[in-house]
């Protein structure tokens, strides 16, 4: 997957500049390129700011911890892909699959990346907090999107809790991120009754 991150409105909740929104970008890749190179135990917050060539002070003013960069990267990630297209052509199950995809396959092809994900996104961070909230509210905006106005809500609860089980478990090593579509895919077949 490219490094190239979507733009965004700020790491936190405040609007930025262009200037401070280019700085935070930088940040951002910067923070995919160490992680590449160190893994998460080796990510600091003063060596990606050397990266993106800001002073650590800078970074600070903008990212609390490395947690909070990580998971400003995987939220940038999220908000670049293509919103969901809805044929209702098509039955829920491979609606959902489809929602689903793209999420899925975000960090598949780098595993240094995806393991971080997965630390920083349980972080205590209160700056990670709001982004998983934002993150989760994100994820569910797709899958009662991809499973229609008349979906039941507890079909989407299940979905979502299915979902975010089984990126943990990718994270913690235990399914291979591509592998996480496949097994969403069989749960929606099971929850909405029809095998795709």
């Amino acid at each position: 997957m490219s490094s190239t991150l979507a733009p965004a409105v700020g790491p936190s909740r405040r609007r930025l500049t262009g200037r401070q929104a280019d700085t935070v970008q930088r940040l951002a890749e910067a923070t995919v390129e160490e992680v590449r190179a160190r893994g998460y135990e080796g990510l600091t917050v003063r060596i990606v700011a050397r990266r993106a060539g800001v002073a650590p002070a800078t970074a600070y003013t903008y990212f609390a911890s490395k947690d909070h960069l990580i998971a400003e990267v995987f939220w940038r990630r999220l908000q670049a892909l293509p919103e969901v297209r809805v044929d209702r052509r098509r039955g829920a199950a491979v609606r959902i699959a489809d929602a689903l995809r793209d999420v899925g396959l975000l960090v598949a092809d780098e595993p240094e990346l995806a393991a971080a994900c997965t630390a920083a996104m349980l972080a205590t961070d209160p700056d990670v907090k709001h982004l998983r909230d934002r993150i989760g509210a994100r994820l569910r905006e797709r899958l009662a999107t991809a499973l229609g106005d008349d979906g039941d809500p507890a079909v989407l609860r299940v979905l979502e809790l299915a979902f975010s089980g089984a990126m943990l478990s990718a994270g913690m090593g235990h399914l291979a991120y591509g592998d996480v579509v496949d097994r969403m895919s069989e749960a929606v077949a099971l929850l909405v009754g029809v095998r795709s």
